[in-house]
């Protein structure tokens, strides 16, 4: 039963390969992995690897069945290479979700969602989940999905981008909601670990093992808070207790890597 279990759970982590066999001048033994890696405790322990540093068949674009080229693999990170911007975002690019094995966007309710990310000077991006794919009604998924920041803050010495002047716009923030504490994000080019756990309507959030944000979701105190940020005029803003994974082209260089989720028991169960 237990190798059933591992099987299962390897399958999908590894939706696309190499081939089988590879061609005669090809034998050599190829590079140990450093990242993107699951162990056999954290499979049995319920966690999925979203991406194996190898392909991105596990992504589409929000929206779409595939994702755009735009999004490659470089040094075991899943990049979006922003080198051919298109007005805010990339051309080729768009911000991408977790699909399931039917191609489908992977959804979620109760969930530990961790790895890492990386910014390019002055960049921005961010990481969006619980989000409700209906294009027709909602042609971007941050019009329902909430956002962890990904930004590059700056230092008193050198310029971030220009949200990192906002407050609520930051690293770490819940975008437009809830400011995270100072310093908790590492500088521009340097790896970030994060963390998004959602369970029973209450989130959390970590950046680098700061807990940058402790709430309750969907009560009177979050309407309010909704209310009072550039997402009132979406009806559908944190409204849904289930739904997708996605991470965002702002237009900017970006990395990510070490993608992992686990689905949570509720309190109640």
């Amino acid at each position: 039963m237990k190798n059933l279990i591992l099987s299962a759970a390897a399958l999908f982590a590894v939706a696309c390969t190499a081939p089988a066999e590879a061609p005669a001048e090809e034998t050599a033994a190829a590079p140990e992995k450093l990242h993107n890696n699951i162990t056999e405790a954290e499979i049995i322990e319920g966690w999925e690897l979203m991406f194996d540093g190898q392909c991105t068949g596990n992504f589409r674009k929000y929206g779409d069945t595939v994702i755009g080229k735009a999004w490659v693999i470089e040094d075991e990170a899943l990049h979006l290479d922003a080198s051919n911007k298109e007005d805010w975002q990339t051309n080729g690019g768009g911000d991408i979700v977790y699909m399931d094995i039917d191609g489908s966007m992977k959804e979620f309710e109760n969930f530990h969602f961790k790895g890492e990310w990386k910014i390019a000077d002055r960049g921005n991006s961010g990481i969006i989940y619980l989000i409700h794919e209906d294009t027709k009604q909602y042609p971007y998924c941050w019009m329902t999905g909430l956002e962890m920041q990904v930004l590059d803050n700056g230092t008193d010495s050198t310029e971030g981008h220009l949200d990192a002047a906002i407050r609520k716009h930051r690293a770490g923030d819940l975008y437009d909601i809830n400011a995270a504490p100072e310093g908790a994000a590492k500088l521009a080019g340097e790896w970030n670990q994060f963390e998004i756990i959602v369970q029973d309507g209450h989130l959390t959030q970590i950046l680098n093992g700061v807990v940058t944000l402790d709430r309750d979701l969907f009560d009177d105190q979050w309407r309010a808070d909704v209310a009072g940020s550039k997402f009132h005029e979406f009806p559908g803003y944190g409204t849904y207790t289930k739904g997708g994974i996605a991470l965002q082209d702002h237009g900017d260089n970006v990395w990510y890597r070490n993608l992992k989720i686990k689905s949570l028991a509720s309190a109640a169960d």
